[in-house]
């Protein structure tokens, strides 16, 4: 389940949006000052913080700025204040939504609930753009490995590389030289045969029959490539 951190100077107020949200199936934490907010946001894996403008040691929106310098959490500001210009900073400083008090508790899961949505969304979306799938082979960039029908191909740091590059430039063909240049570096010295070694143990984990290649292929006197 969600986890959820509440931070407000009246502990009232945060007991009763404790127990309201820990009904829903929600794990909360909670804090009563600025400071405490940015301290349990930094050790913590939040999904979603609630954050009070008005709030000793340090303000929300401070807190909030300093949550922001390490995390992209989802926040949601709770002031007395309605003032238009209020919300703008609010926002400006890094707040996802704004709920003014006093508020209607229904009214707070139903922006939670939105904010965990679009949040979800955006990492999902996040996620499939680090991976690129060629045929049955699923490169994720995120992760730094390969998958194959699902399962996952132990490659070494180099291997992943050169895989990666191919992957990435399905149809441009790279010479033995050019992959020492682009994955070994310029600085290396040593036999262009290196570069044949790690074809050949590439071919052997990702190709179904590494004696006929389907997606790591060579032209011939050119050097390798991926398949488009």
């Amino acid at each position: 389940m969600a986890r959820i951190l509440v931070v407000d100077d009246e502990r009232v107020l945060v007991k009763g949006i404790r127990f309201n949200l820990e009904t829903e199936g929600y794990q909360v934490d909670t804090g009563f000052d600025g400071q405490e907010a940015v301290d349990k946001a930094r050790a913590g894996n939040y999904d979603l913080i609630i954050l009070d403008l008005m709030m000793p040691k340090i303000d929300g929106l401070q807190a909030c700025m300093k949550i922001r310098e390490f995390s992209t959490v989802p926040i949601i500001m709770l002031t007395a204040k309605s003032e238009d210009a209020d919300k703008i900073i609010g926002f400006e400083c890094g707040a996802d939504d704004y709920i003014t008090k006093p508020f209607n508790v229904l009214e707070l899961k139903a922006r939670i609930r939105a904010l965990l949505r679009r949040a979800a969304t955006a990492a999902q979306q996040q996620k499939e753009a680090s991976r690129i799938t060629n045929g049955a082979l699923t490169l994720d960039l995120g992760e730094q490995c390969v998958y194959r029908e699902g399962e996952r191909i132990e490659l070494t740091a180099r291997e992943f590389e050169l895989m990666s590059l191919l992957m990435q430039n399905p149809g441009r063909v790279y010479s033995r030289e050019k992959l020492l240049d682009t994955v070994w570096g310029y600085e290396y010295i040593g036999d262009l045969r290196t570069v044949d070694v790690h074809i050949r143990r590439l071919r052997e984990k990702v190709e179904p029959d590494p004696a006929k290649p389907q997606y790591i292929l060579t032209k011939w006197g050119v050097g390798y490539y991926c398949k488009n």
